[in-house]
Formats: structure tokens, C-alpha cells, sequence
């Protein structure tokens, strides 16, 4: 048989010499027993000449370094003894692909500057595949769901000529002829053009960018969002019964497939949340963390990490779900095309909270162009750089209402990680653009 991989250790003994072989799928331990010197006797002229037969293997081996990448043939053999699955190969041919330099810059026990300044490395950890793996899985799963429900994919421009949601936070740049451009801070846009092009129901899975300079273990100036729209919808309870609906397909799929390896890696068991999931409107919410011992300090009485981290345990020890779905936010806390109850006078919108931390932000949206144009007023926009988004409401649009979701922050929660810098795989922020 042949394997490739790179050489995770070298045990080089006298007698025989032990290689642990690493690729993506695994480790196995590659046995070379040494040969015994010999000596071949060849003529030269009339006298016999004593020539040292050498083992190359050997030598080989002896000369690998940490992370040199090699092919090797053998015959595979078992081994009880072997940790490995009771399984190694016995080396027949090894040829070298590339060499290592003899000092890696990290160890498994760096820290996460460090680790990040060499990220190729980093991710040659098992831990740090499974969590690639487990994300495909996840983006796998929820886009069979959404096709087998009738969604349409999309693909969102980068680039914008209008903010999304306000000119904080932008990254701007110039365009060419036309003047100023900026990258989408979400695609929230191009998803709501979709319900005025009669699409439907649409999902995207997409880069977006926030020149946020903030350092907390949840945010990033490049990440990637998981978004939805749909059409025809009563109120945001719709919305939250197809996100709710979509967690469910996805960590369904997660648990099936990787359940033991996260117990391993990660200690993490992998749990399938009930339907549904609570909602707890913002005021009760705020209250209950009140009750709590904890007053969320912000004044515009938005819910704070630790107000999250509150609800959050609440929900837990209440009704045993790691999800809790916040309702019913002030406008003043919201972007203006989000939709006012008039009975209550607070939007019909949400965020959703798993395992203490915001993941979600969910709304119907808001449209009518006369109400839409009249919230961007009261938010201090100009209409006219609206313009072109408003388009999509003068010439009939259905009632519709979606989400987007952080895909790093639903990685970092499901494995019990602390930083979303764990579960991207190139983590952008204000001090980092490199590697």
C-alpha cells in the first residue's frame, strides 16, 4: 500500500527506526527495522575488495524533520502493541516530497497570536480539520435543507453603492468613474431585490466586512454570513420557524457524523435542540436578567454580552434548550427598513441566542414604500442615496422578512470554543491581514 502525509514524529533507535505519518484523514505509524551492516565483495584485479552495502531507508529516515511531507510503500501489517488502531507499514520505498525546516516556529501550546502568525501549521492539528470538516457538514446540511424547501441560492455582490445598514462600520474605496464604493456590510439588499424579482424564498452564504474596530472574542472585520429571505410571511414568527427549522437540519447532520470525534477533540457533546425554540420578548428579557442580579447598563436599552449570557443561563435551567429567540426590539434599536406592530409599537424582529451569545440578527421587513422611506427619515438618512434599494419597492414587492446568522460564531459555540479566531480559517480583524 501507498500513504502520503507529513511526519508528525521520528523515533530514530538503533534497532529500528518508528515514523507517526499524518494527512487529513488521520495518523499511522510507519515501522523501518534497520538493516544489518553487510559487506559485498566485488574484484579488482586479482585482490577482493570489501564494499559497505548501506541502508538507505535508514538514512532517510534519519534525516526527516518535523513536517516534511513524504510518500511511503509498505506492507501493512498489525500490531497490538500499535496505538494507532493496532495497525502500521512496514517501509519497502520512501521518497521525500518536500523537506521542513528543522525549528517550527509554533508548538501545539502556543498562543493564538502566535498560532495565527502561522496558520498553516496551526490547522495542521486534528482538532483544527475537524472544525473545517464539521463547518462543511453544517453549510452542507442547511443548503440541502433550504433546496429540499424550495429556496433559491444567490450570490451577492462584494461590492456597494449604497451601505446596507448605516455608514458606520464601512470600508470604502474608490470605484472607478462612479465614485465612492464600499463593501457590503450584508446582503440584506440584494436579498430583499430578490422578493421584488419574484424569487421567493432565497438563501446566500457570502463575505461580509465590517471596519469595526473591535478586539472581542466575537467579532471580525471579514466574516462570513449565513443569510435567508423569504416571501409571503405573516410576521417575524415565520422567519424564526424556518430559522429554528434550518439549526435543526444542521446539527442533526453534525451529530450523526462527527458526534465522537467532537467528544474527543473538543469534549463537546453535540445536542439536537427541541422545537420550538422559547422567544422571550426584549422587555421580559431584560427583566428576567434584572431578577437575575445583573442590570443590562446600556442606555439605549439594547441586551448587553453578560445580559445574553444571563437569558441564556435562564433558559437553560428553565426549559433545558441552548437557544433562546429575543423579540420585539424598539426601532430605535433596529435599522429603519425592519416592520413597526402597530399594536405594540415595536418591530417585528429578533435576535437568537445560543449558548450566550447573539448569533442572529431576524426581522420582517418593512414593504411599504411609504413607511419605508418615512423610518429612513426618522433615522437620519438621506433618501437620496437610498435611491436605488428603494426601486425595489416602487414597483410592487411582497410582504417578506429574513435573517442573517455569523457562521464562526455558530462553529465557536457548537465545539465550546472561545473565540471565533479558532473556527475561521483566515480571521481578519483591525491588527491582523496576514497570512
Amino acid at each position: 500500500m501507498t500513504v502520503s502525509g507529513w511526519v508528525e514524529t521520528v523515533r530514530d533507535q538503533k534497532k529500528v527506526q518508528f515514523v507517526i505519518l499524518r494527512d487529513e484523514s488521520g495518523d499511522v505509524q510507519l515501522v523501518h527495522p534497520r538493516s544489518a551492516p553487510a559487506t559485498e565483495v566485488v574484484e579488482s584485479g586479482d585482490v577482493p575488495v570489501g564494499v559497505s552495502v548501506t541502508d538507505d531507508i535508514a538514512e532517510t529516515i534519519s534525516s526527516l524533520t518535523l513536517g516534511s511531507f513524504i510518500t511511503v510503500t509498505g506492507q501493512l501489517k498489525h500490531d497490538e502493541r500499535v496505538k494507532l488502531g493496532g495497525l502500521e507499514v512496514r517501509v519497502d520505498s520512501l521518497t521525500v516530497a518536500s523537506y521542513a525546516h528543522p525549528e517550527l516556529p509554533i508548538a501545539p501550546d502556543s498562543g493564538l497570536d502566535k498560532r495565527m502568525d502561522w496558520r498553516f501549521l496551526d490547522l495542521r492539528q486534528r482538532r483544527n480539520n475537524l472544525i473545517f470538516r464539521v463547518q462543511t457538514t453544517l453549510e452542507h446540511a442547511w443548503r440541502t435543507w433550504w433546496i429540499d424547501n424550495g429556496f433559491v441560492e444567490v450570490h451577492t455582490p462584494s461590492f456597494m453603492a449604497t451601505p446596507a445598514e448605516s455608514r458606520a462600520e464601512l470600508f470604502q474605496l474608490d470605484y472607478f468613474d462612479l465614485g465612492t464604493a464600499y463593501l457590503a456590510q450584508s446582503p440584506q439588499h440584494f436579498k430583499q431585490m430578490a422578493q421584488a424579482a419574484g424569487f421567493g424564498k432565497v438563501f446566500a452564504i457570502t463575505p461580509v466586512f465590517r471596519a469595526d474596530p473591535s478586539f472581542t472574542s466575537r467579532h471580525a472585520t471579514e466574516f462570513t454570513s449565513v443569510d435567508a429571505e423569504l416571501s409571503w410571511i405573516d410576521s417575524h414568527d415565520d422567519v424564526m420557524s424556518m430559522q429554528e427549522q434550518l439549526l435543526v437540519a444542521g446539527l442533526t447532520a453534525v451529530k450523526q457524523k462527527h458526534a465522537d470525534e467532537i467528544r474527543e477533540a473538543f469534549g463537546v457533546e453535540v445536542e439536537i435542540p427541541a422545537l420550538p425554540f422559547p422567544r422571550i420578548p426584549l422587555a421580559e428579557a431584560l427583566e428576567i436578567v434584572k431578577a437575575r442580579g445583573y442590570t443590562v447598563p446600556r442606555a439605549d436599552g439594547d441586551m448587553d454580552p453578560e445580559g445574553e449570557r444571563q437569558i441564556s443561563a435562564h433558559v437553560k435551567e428553565t426549559y433545558g434548550h441552548d437557544f433562546v429567540f429575543l423579540t420585539d426590539y424598539p426601532l430605535s434599536i433596529r435599522p429603519f427598513y425592519h416592520m413597526v406592530d402597530p399594536g405594540t409599537g415595536l418591530t417585528r424582529s429578533y435576535d437568537l441566542i445560543y449558548n450566550g451569545v447573539e448569533i442572529t440578527t431576524g426581522a420582517q421587513r418593512e414593504h411599504r414604500i411609504d413607511v419605508l422611506e418615512s423610518q429612513a427619515v426618522q433615522k437620519g438618512l438621506d433618501l437620496e442615496g437610498l435611491h436605488s434599494y428603494l426601486d425595489f419597492f416602487r414597483y410592487g414587492i411582497p410582504p417578506h422578512g429574513g435573517f442573517g446568522m455569523g457562521l464562526a460564531r455558530v462553529l465557536m459555540l457548537l465545539l465550546g470554543e472561545q473565540s471565533i479566531r479558532e473556527v475561521t480559517y483566515l480571521f481578519r480583524g483591525p491588527t491582523r491581514l496576514t497570512p
